[in-house]
């Protein structure tokens, strides 16, 4: 019987890195501030949605940041 199974050899086991936190994790935190934005909230997600996904490239995410300018502009009013 092989019992070189049993025991594994603790120089093989890796423990896993940290995992990135989920996308919107501090949505909780802004929730608030975020439904102040009203109908904007949606776009205000959206440019974030854009900057984690092209790393934070503003320039990138100019439509959704329009929108959002747009957005806010109409509230003011």
């Amino acid at each position: 019987m092989d019992h070189s199974q049993s025991h594994p050899n603790p120089k093989q086991s890796n423990p896993s890195p940290p995992q990135p936190p989920p996308l919107h994790a501090d949505v909780e935190d802004d929730d608030e501030n975020v439904k102040q934005l009203n109908q904007c909230s949606v776009l205000y997600l959206s440019l974030q949605d854009c900057l984690v996904k092209t790393d934070r490239n503003w320039k990138s995410c100019q439509p959704e940041v329009q929108a959002l300018k747009a957005c806010n502009e109409r509230r003011k009013k």
